[in-house]
């Protein structure tokens, strides 16, 4: 069976969890067949039954437009690409893909086009929704109605949706009209091969972090998804004993960036310990910061899965978690963590009803951790255990290779 994976980020251009799970589930995948995958970068990979093949369009041509729909632009034009030149035949064994799997609603038009064109059927893996994330029409305006158009297009055309939590799939049964029979529920996983525990001081020296001295961790995006805003105003009640890492880049918006800078100086001309990364760093240098760290913290406000967690746990760290969508699923409250209910709105945005009670909760369940050293070892143990139990590429993989077999089955008319 020839697959073809689509999507905006594959390695080196990776930004978030999509891009992550893309890479490793393409490794994965391609021991067991051949395996496409198609990114928005100017890249070419042949390795093995792994072939990647990049386009990066030339925007230009969108510089009439607002610069806000310039990304949805670019991301109809480039799935027009992806299809416009095959889908496989320039491989060296001939023949099409047979099953096309989308990532994220920048991949998904290439998908509708591909099932309509080449009457293949289509598999979508959720990520995030559109519509649990409204403040994304601050980044793109009008744009992010043509992103929630795609998806919800998207979805509801799709012979198989891969949720990656209970709680996403729940989410997509409520918000589109999709046949629960078609919406599964496989999680994103974890190479604990390579993310385990290492000592690696001079990354922290690297970095002007203390290795002597214990410390929080944040990694992400800075965007209202992650709840960076919360943490920092939780900074003042943490116990001044503890550093504060902040492995924080890529901004929705100049403003945020702004904001979040100004924020940051502020706290740290009160408070020493305080260190800012504003960019993603190497995979082996994060590595060594989750192992180093005493706590993880996880403040998002919208969270489907997060792989960061199962990152942190398989270097033996306990989380600290906001307590919303996947978070809950892969963070056991009390065994390898703890979790802080944010008590959202209702809503559209869905932010916390009392940020200083949430804040507050947050800190407070960070000194609980790292004024006990026995719990803290525990809970890293517990969820190093965890992930390794639970959380395997391997399975995954093969999870989602008996999906496409019984979409090719269904295809053909047959039971095998």
């Amino acid at each position: 069976m020839r697959i073809l994976l689509t999507t905006n980020e594959y390695p080196p251009h990776v930004y978030g969890g999509a891009g992550v799970h893309v890479e490793y589930l393409s490794r994965e995948l391609a021991k067991l067949t051949t395996v496409e995958v198609r990114s928005f970068h100017d890249q070419t990979l042949d390795e093995g039954q792994l072939h990647v093949r990049g386009i990066k369009m030339d925007t230009t041509h969108f510089a009439g437009c607002p610069q806000s729909f310039v990304s949805p632009l670019k991301a109809l034009s480039t799935c027009l690409a992806f299809v416009g030149q095959g889908i496989g035949a320039d491989l060296e064994d001939d023949g099409n893909a047979e099953i096309i799997h989308c990532h994220t609603w920048y991949a998904h038009f290439s998908g509708i086009l591909a099932k309509i064109l080449y009457n293949i059927p289509m598999v979508i893996t959720v990520h995030s929704l559109e519509p649990l994330r409204p403040w994304k029409r601050d980044q793109l305006g009008h744009g992010y109605d043509l992103s929630c158009w795609i998806e919800k297009s998207a979805l509801e055309t799709a012979d198989a949706i891969i949720a990656v939590s209970r709680s996403t799939r729940e989410d997509i049964l409520r918000l589109f009209d999709v046949d629960p029979t078609r919406v599964v529920m496989i999680p994103n996983g974890i190479d604990t091969e390579e993310y385990q525990p290492i000592h690696a001081p001079e990354v922290l020296n690297k970095h002007g972090i203390d290795p002597d001295r214990p410390y929080v961790l944040f990694v992400g995006r800075i965007t209202r998804q992650k709840g960076l805003y919360y943490l920092l105003q939780a900074i003042p009640h943490l116990d001044p004993k503890l550093q504060v890492v902040l492995c924080a880049g890529d901004a929705d918006t100049l403003a945020m960036q702004r904001e979040i800078e100004e924020i940051v100086e502020e706290l740290q001309s009160h408070r020493a310990g305080i260190v800012w990364i504003p960019e993603m760093l190497p995979r082996q240098e994060t590595i060594a910061l989750y192992s180093h760290a005493t706590i993880f913290c996880c403040p998002s406000i919208y969270e489907p899965f997060g792989i960061i967690n199962l990152e942190a746990m398989a270097c033996g760290t306990p989380v600290v978690g906001s307590a919303v969508g996947g978070i809950c699923e892969v963070v056991v409250d009390g065994e390898t963590g703890l979790l802080v209910d944010p008590h959202l709105s209702v809503e559209p945005p869905h932010d916390p009803i009392s940020p200083a009670r949430f804040e507050r909760g947050m800190a407070e369940a960070i000194n609980r951790i790292a004024n006990d050293p026995e719990l803290c070892m525990q809970m890293g143990q517990a969820g190093r255990e965890r992930v390794e139990r639970h959380y395997s590429w391997r399975s995954i993989a093969q999870q989602t290779y008996d999906l496409y077999r019984r979409l090719r089955a269904q295809r053909n008319g047959s039971s095998n």
